[in-house]
């Protein structure tokens, strides 16, 4: 099977075998030609998609030592994300599945973040609350098996990977913001500042972190502004706003796992190769004793391993689609 994602400003091809082997997973990042933006400029993604695609296949084919002809499957990214990225991907996608006569998976990309889980984890035990969290989404799913979603809690405002994003951008840093203050907040004292822990209501699972960008904002209006110059301050800071996200987002996904008489945890997105994150889910697994499964930081963010393995899930119930699919930057997972 070949996978193609492309929902963003990544373009990703991986050739997967029976189901679960991958035999090669290749990458082209936008990272440097958005970064000068401060953000992902659409129009641009779509272009820089529209030309790496193509040498894309052709290495990731070689790499994988299958020749276009013995592929018997496609795999796409069809939403949600920016429609004319997922244009390229899905058209491309399309292309492929008309000339070689084969069938067509519509994958829908948050169902790839969970499944990644699945490429280095094969026997997760269900039922299952998958968190799924990233710059444009913070979710929650109950899981009775694989492939069954149900969605229990979301952030009725901005993603986490958002708020990461946002707050870099008010310490001074650039784009990507979550490795910023990743880095950062390993070297702070997250006592030093007080940050809210929004929407703890336990009568629901869902986030919010539109306040805490705000509350960061104000402690910086109200400093000198050299301070922000200080690399102790800019770490400190920056480990108190990463541990009130972080402890947001614990707190909520046990509450859900209690709430769903679940029996282990899936942690996927980009946000998901956060370390503190990555830790205080453990942490809180091992004290409680449920599982967490966290794919490798490399299957965190976009990649076509992950549209493969949901694939692969969607290929074995026979959920083809047609060569009128089109993308659909608002698609609901079911």
């Amino acid at each position: 099977m070949l996978a193609i994602e492309s929902s963003c400003d990544e373009t990703a091809l991986a050739v997967l075998k029976d189901g679960k082997t991958l035999l090669s997973d290749l990458i082209s990042s936008q990272i440097d030609l958005h970064k000068k933006y401060g953000g992902v400029v659409p129009e641009l993604a779509c272009r820089r998609h529209i030309e790496v695609i193509g040498p894309l296949l052709k290495e990731t084919l070689e790499k994988s030592g299958v020749p276009l002809e013995a592929i018997d499957a496609i795999a796409v990214t069809a939403g949600p994300g920016l429609v004319g990225a997922l244009l390229v991907g899905v058209s491309f996608a399309k292309s492929l599945s008309y000339a070689l006569g084969i069938p067509l998976l519509a994958v829908h990309h948050l169902a790839g973040h969970i499944n990644a889980a699945f490429i280095e984890h094969a026997d997760i035990p269900f039922p299952a609350v998958a968190l799924v969290v990233s710059g444009g989404h913070t979710n929650l799913y109950a899981m009775a098996r694989r492939g069954d979603y149900r969605l229990v809690g979301k952030t009725i405002d901005d993603a986490a990977g958002e708020a990461f994003d946002k707050g870099a951008r008010m310490l001074g840093f650039g784009y990507p913001g979550g490795q910023v203050i990743d880095r950062l907040a390993l070297k702070g004292n997250i006592d030093r500042f007080n940050f809210p822990r929004p929407y703890r209501s336990k009568l629901h699972c869902d986030f919010s972190f539109s306040g805490l960008k705000t509350s960061l904002r104000q402690k910086l209006l109200n400093l000198d502004p050299t301070c922000l110059k200080s690399a102790q301050f800019q770490a400190d800071i920056a480990a108190a706003y990463q541990s009130a996200i972080v402890e947001s987002l614990v707190e909520k996904t046990f509450q859900a796992l209690a709430k769903e008489k679940a029996v282990a945890i899936i942690l996927s997105g980009g946000v998901a190769a956060n370390s503190l994150l990555r830790k205080r889910m453990k942490e809180e697994g091992d004290k409680r004793g449920f599982p967490v499964y966290i794919p490798s930081p490399q299957y965190c963010t976009d990649n076509a391993a992950m549209i493969a393995m949901a694939g692969a899930e969607q290929y074995d119930k026979g959920r083809f689609a047609s060569c009128d699919l089109n993308p659909d930057p608002n698609l609901p997972l079911r």
